[in-house]
């Protein structure tokens, strides 16, 4: 085992723009905890999703793989069981690893290379949600809608509520049983919350404490209809966004709403980061604090994620050790992907010599003020529903290449046009800056191979979906173990050693 091998804290919550947090330059939304907590962090202003939805994106977090070399193209497809991720990376390096929380896993291996998990998932773990781009007209009903905004405000209690109040609980007594822990190995914890994902519900304690009136409202209004972009058009479609005709109200509360609950995840963040004081573990133990995407949030008249456009498909990451890495901000971007090569030079590894190819590169540099290629480019890419080809998104210097055999190109200048509303696809002044992406596009997959694998993918789990709701019905959602023989106290253990070990602050012998 390396000499001082750092426990490693992962915070992750879902749905969680980056633009609406102070530290980023919301000037409204309230999050104290998190703001202490970047004010000792090496800030990423500039951190990519490798997907815009959750589970390929945590899944590409975990593996340090794009969806296209995984085969997790959306929110049904399930990872293999031999791709190696960032807890197995760990555990090999004598690591403890324990999940708490969501973290979308699909299929029979609800672990993935963490020793134990504390928590069911917040979602189905099968095949139930696989899309079908052959029928794209067809909206099944587990697709996104806009009840979340229209019916967005308070409430006492709620399925997600309940969720994260379970996560915090077990995060929290998972903390202190480390702190008490006879085993000296290192920990790597990852508590997952699902909040401030939709829908846009939250307690009056939350919602209470923004003024209504003074919330700001989108920054680009919703663009018609006719003159979205080709892919927005079908979000527009698959969300039913015409559904339900959104009023100014409507948008205000979901925003009200989404802020409260963005408040709620500061406070179970703060719960974490008070233990860690509390138990002495904060002085060697790494925070790392990330969302799995961004939440559109009316941007556009557009909403949830499924997008390339900054709200949508940029992360916040925080990365703190303060007593390693002076706190900064780094402009570089950056991609989620990056989170496992690093992790693993943090570790005590060497993310050089991996046993899986991965297309993240480690940030150690970065933590350590070396500094990248400037023209390193990031590639995200989206499989899923509300697509009917491949699209590709790739971030460099300034300038951000959106593509799909489907629709038009797409290409802005985030500097000079940060709401991404000129496209400069046909700007004669930016056919060299287009050429180049063109040929890194070109160079980062086969189209065509992408798009016949997912549609065989499509009618694959389909298929075996159905089929397995025949007869039998076999779960594959995690159920979690506990023993009770060898909880509190048993006849078979000494009570004066168990009320002892169980003591934190421990007493003398």
């Amino acid at each position: 085992m390396p000499i001082n091998q750092p426990n490693i804290l992962f915070i992750m919550c879902d749905q969680l723009a980056a633009q609406a947090l102070p530290f980023y330059g919301h000037p409204l939304v309230q999050t104290p905890h998190l703001q202490r907590l970047a004010a000792q962090s090496v800030i990423f202003d500039a951190a990519y999703c490798a997907s815009p939805l959750c589970a390929p994106s945590r899944f590409a977090l975990m593996s340090g793989q794009l969806p296209s070399r995984t085969g997790v193209y959306d929110n049904a497809a399930h990872m293999p069981a031999d791709c190696p991720t960032m807890a197995h990376y760990l555990r090999s390096l004598d690591y403890r690893t324990s999940l708490v929380g969501k973290m979308h896993f699909v299929g029979p291996d609800q672990l993935h290379g963490f020793e134990e998990r504390l928590t069911t998932d917040i979602y189905p773990a099968d095949f139930g949600w696989t899309p079908y781009w052959k029928f794209f007209d067809e909206r099944p009903s587990w697709y996104h809608n806009m009840l979340s905004v229209v019916q967005a405000g308070t409430c006492q209690a709620s399925n997600q509520l309940d969720y994260d109040e379970e996560v915090a609980f077990h995060a929290v007594r998972k903390l202190y049983d480390l702190a008490r822990r006879e085993d000296e190995r290192p920990f790597f914890l990852l508590a997952s919350f699902t909040h401030p994902h939709d829908p846009f519900a939250i307690p009056a304690e939350y919602w209470n404490r923004y003024d209504h009136a003074a919330l700001d409202m989108p920054g680009v209004p919703p663009i018609p209809l006719a003159q979205m972009d080709a892919h927005s058009q079908r979000l527009h479609h698959v969300c039913a966004m015409g559904e339900h005709e959104l009023t100014d109200a409507h948008v205000r509360n979901a925003r009200h709403a989404y802020y409260g609950m963005i408040s709620y995840i500061d406070d179970k963040v703060g719960q974490l980061l008070n233990v860690l004081h509390e138990t002495g573990l904060a002085e060697d133990t790494i925070i790392i604090f990330t969302s799995d995407h961004g939440e559109m949030l009316g941007e556009r008249g557009l909403w949830y994620k499924m997008s390339f456009f900054e709200w949508s498909a940029r992360a916040p990451l925080l990365i703190c050790a303060p007593e390693r890495f002076a706190p900064k901000r780094v402009a570089t971007p950056t991609s989620l992907v990056d989170l496992l090569p690093t992790l693993v030079d943090l570790g005590g590894g060497d993310a050089r010599y991996l046993s899986a190819p991965v297309d993240g590169q480690t940030l150690a540099p970065l933590l350590n003020n070396a500094e990248f290629d400037a023209n390193r480019t990031i590639a995200a890419e989206y499989l899923a529903e509300g697509a009917i080809a491949p699209c590709l998104m790739l971030r460099r210097a300034d300038y951000k290449y959106i593509a799909s055999p489907a629709d038009p190109e797409q290409l802005y200048n985030l500097a000079a046009d940060p709401q991404e509303l000129t496209n400069l696809a046909a700007s004669p002044t930016a056919a060299a800056t287009l050429a180049t992406f063109r040929q890194q596009a070109a160079a980062h997959w086969d189209v065509d191979r992408v798009h016949a694998q997912v549609l065989a993918s499509q009618r694959q789990r389909r298929l075996v979906h159905d089929t397995l709701m025949y007869g039998q019905h076999t779960s594959w959602d995690f159920q979690p173990h506990q023993d009770a023989s060898k909880r509190y106290m048993r006849n078979h253990l000494d009570l004066n050693v168990l009320e002892r070990t169980a003591r934190f602050p421990r007493l003398e012998s």
